[in-house]
């Protein structure tokens, strides 16, 4: 798909669902008054830039306005002061205990407040997470911030798609480019699909960033049902309060990481195209235009073909980015304006020079197996748990002079476990990159060019190398890792805590053995499938072989009519032996949807977080080959790869999963929102696949092979099993009609986006029912 198809759709679901606050007037207080729009920023994102300015919640302890908003608080609080509405003293959010104890699944009542006359204003703010809301500055300069970003992106898709961008691009004579041509790209090239995935790329992140903000205004972050401790805290800021500035530093977060990679594909796109310029000026003559994407290597024209230059060439430009972006951050303050305001030099400075690296590394390690929005969303992710892992440690070190734990969801221990196991295998693997190179290499080189070492001498290498590998990441978990998580969880013992809190009820012991068994069962079965897929591909072969040998041959009275002879018997016993026909890919791989509806359910947090670093470390085995597993992973892997896993890197089973987990890793308050990801995934995506596959007539357009009636048999599906949840008691009352229209706005991205639907089509889904106010 087409950007362009996409740019409406997208401004559509943001209108759509982005309404204002549904909380009663009542519960503001009259003195304040709401802030008046002046200007429209985005006629896209105006709902959710009202619902934001509606919602304030500002409390003493919140984030100071910026120095525009002060003449008109201070014009406010005059204006209140003469007509005498404020009767009451205002109570300090200061003093209020928000933290909340899990472990029976009730709240803790530790709320106290300095004062006795302020007892009923104090049990009135515990009841609820919305706070009084106040200027609204905040909430105004993020909408702002968002409808700076949708701006320069619907700018981009004009100039880029639009008779601008061509009439800039196209050469004097006249000759056009290829469509695929005008795909925005990075420096190297991506996975080739029908849809570069821009929009992806800019607008996922700051939509789930403003959806999260939202979710803090009407919940606590965390069902009662988790049972797990209850979050750290310190003594200047309430957890919910630190978490609401934490929010707001998100949303400033992914703009800023949205803004960098659009500077970053123009700059790309503007040296390519000089580059296409001067080499056809050079080959064909001045006038000539180059419509290729690059040389027979398949690379860019205006990429170094040497890695090491490639790589100084790309930090000098993330440094010039960084710079760049660090000014206008300085030209903000100075003329007043609070563009991101919640982002000091510092961080930006840190975020911008990650996010940036962490690009060209996902670029180099999965090379052409991301399409641009997939590389940035995947991006975005990694950045801001980066950011949320250096607040969180900051707090810790400098508790006395930090305000609060300022992470983007509510700093439990959960939270602590998640950053070691998502983050934690991509530092051993850097620090391993040594013994994961050679170990590469020594499986590549054949055994004719290993003139040195016999078979059995290159295979002890192996094994050293692998045991190295081993041992190194052991001491990585229990060294750094295991310290860093046992000093956050004051000084106890992570592994402890795991095993406690795992059998502190025998509902997780069952859950736990449950997953291990069907885990087992699917992983045997699968192996044994693949392994009668494979023999009997081999006999075919065979038999084929012993059939064209005897018509060749036709003077030959007894071999080869043996031969075929004996292969048909051996395929017909393995026939009576294994009745269980064969499956398609496509069977394959939906099997695993299918078995995730379940597998996952059961399982909190910290399973889904143990699992990804499962599939980390079994990556790493399959790419760089690590004895003695790494053959046998990636036959088994390679069984499921189709086009969208012709890279080096097989991600999908890492966006099965972080689709899957997504809705919990956000920890939403909602039961419905959590199943979110199953049951887009494990059912709606799989039903819909098998159910287009087999009885699919009306395509949606030319470039997409997802027909209307699949897309049909999603909807269906997804909301028969949300009413089934409900009917069961699983998940509490909503609204029919709004979740019904957010499912469609979601089959609607499925069948007309070609980036990977496990990844993104959840975690939309997500964003656009929390703003939609479902439950």
């Amino acid at each position: 798909m087409s950007s362009r198809y996409t740019t409406s759709f997208v401004g559509m679901s943001l209108s759509s669902w982005a309404k204002p606050s549904v909380l009663p007037r009542n519960r503001i207080k009259a003195s304040v008054k709401q802030p008046e729009y002046r200007a429209s920023p985005s006629p896209a994102l105006i709902a959710l830039i009202r619902r934001l300015t509606t919602l304030a919640p500002r409390s003493r302890s919140s984030p100071s306005p910026s120095p525009s908003a002060r003449p008109r608080d201070a014009h406010r609080r005059a204006q209140r002061s003469k007509r005498g509405s404020v009767s009451k003293r205002p109570v300090d959010l200061t003093h209020i205990d928000w933290s909340t104890s899990y472990a029976a699944g009730e709240s803790s009542s530790a709320s106290h407040s300095e004062s006795d006359d302020d007892d009923s204003e104090t049990e009135e703010l515990r009841g609820r997470i919305a706070h009084e809301p106040a200027a609204g500055s905040d909430n105004l300069w993020s909408a702002y911030e968002l409808s700076v970003l949708l701006a320069a992106t619907v700018v981009y898709i004009v100039y880029t798609y639009g008779s601008v961008g061509e009439t800039a691009t196209r050469p004097a004579t006249g000759q056009g480019v290829k469509s695929a041509d005008k795909f925005g790209f990075i420096w190297i090239p991506s996975r080739e699909s029908n849809d570069d995935g821009i929009l992806t790329a800019l607008l996922l992140g700051p939509l789930i960033a403003a959806s999260l903000l939202c979710a803090s205004f009407g919940g606590d972050g965390l069902p009662a049902r988790w049972a797990i401790e209850a979050p750290f805290r310190l003594a200047k800021l309430s957890p919910q309060d630190a978490l609401l500035r934490g929010r707001y530093t998100l949303l400033s977060l992914s703009t800023l990481t949205s803004g960098i990679l659009l500077v970053h594909v123009c700059a790309s796109r503007w040296l390519e195209d000089r580059s296409r310029l001067g080499a056809s000026a050079t080959e064909n003559g001045p006038g000539q235009y180059a419509t290729m994407v690059g040389p027979s290597d398949g690379e860019r024209r205006s990429v170094p073909r040497s890695e090491g230059v490639r790589s100084v060439y790309f930090i000098l430009f993330t440094l010039c980015v960084t710079v760049g972006f660090l000014a206008v951050r300085a030209g903000m303050e100075l003329f007043e304006l609070g563009f991101w305001q919640h982002l000091d030099p510092v961080e930006i400075t840190i975020s911008a020079v990650f996010y940036q690296l962490t690009l060209y590394g996902a670029l180099r390690m999965a090379h052409r197996g991301l399409t641009l929005g997939e590389l940035g969303f995947v991006c975005f992710g990694g950045a801001a748990l980066f950011s949320e892992f250096l607040r969180f440690t900051t707090a810790r070190l400098w508790s006395k002079t930090t305000p609060g734990f300022l992470t983007f969801r509510l700093p439990t221990p959960i939270l602590v476990l998640q950053m070691a196991l998502v983050g934690g295998p991509f530092l051993a693997g850097a620090l391993m990159a040594p013994f994961l190179v050679l170990s590469r290499h020594a499986a590549k080189t054949p055994v004719r060019r290993r003139r040195r070492l016999s078979p059995a001498e290159a295979l002890q290498a192996r094994r050293r190398l692998a045991a190295a590998f081993y041992i190194g990441v052991a001491l990585v978990v229990v060294g750094p890792i295991g310290l860093w998580v046992w000093w956050c969880l004051g000084k106890r013992n992570p592994w402890m805590w795991v095993l406690r809190w795992i059998v502190s009820r025998n509902r997780r012991l069952a859950l736990l053995a449950y997953w291990a068994t069907l885990g087992g069962l699917s992983v045997a079965g699968w192996t044994r499938q693949l392994a009668r897929s494979r023999r009997g591909a081999v006999l075919a072969m065979g038999m084929g072989v012993n059939m064209t040998g005897g018509t060749a041959n036709s003077d030959s009275d007894g071999a080869t009519q043996d031969g075929s002879a004996r292969s048909a018997l051996i395929a017909a016993s393995g026939e009576l032996f294994d009745r269980a026909p064969t499956l398609r890919l496509n069977a394959r791989r939906k099997f695993f949807h299918a078995l995730v509806v379940f597998m996952f359910p059961a399982f909190t947090h910290l399973a889904f977080s143990t699992a990804f670093a499962l599939f980390v470390f079994a990556e790493y085995i399959r790419y760089f080959a690590i004895y003695p597993l790494g053959a046998a992973v990636h036959r088994f892997m390679s069984e499921f790869i189709d086009t969208k896993d012709g890279g080096t890197a097989i991600l999908s089973h890492f966006y099965l999963l972080t689709g899957c987990a997504g809705a919990l890793w956000l920890e939403g308050s909602s039961p419905l929102l959590e199943y979110t990801g199953l049951l887009v995934l494990g059912v709606g995506d799989a039903v819909a696949s098998i159910v287009g596959k087999r009885i699919g007539r009306h395509l949606w357009s030319p470039t997409t092979p997802k027909t209307l009636e699949g897309s049909m048999a999603f909807i269906i599906s997804v909301v028969a099993s949300a009413l089934v949840l409900r009917l069961c008691g699983l998940a509490e009352p909503f609204s029919i009609y709004k979740y019904s229209a957010a499912v469609v706005l979601a089959s609607i991205l499925e069948a007309l986006s070609d980036q990977n639907d496990n990844l993104t089509l959840p975690l939309y889904t997500w964003s656009i029912l929390v703003l939609g106010k479902v439950s």
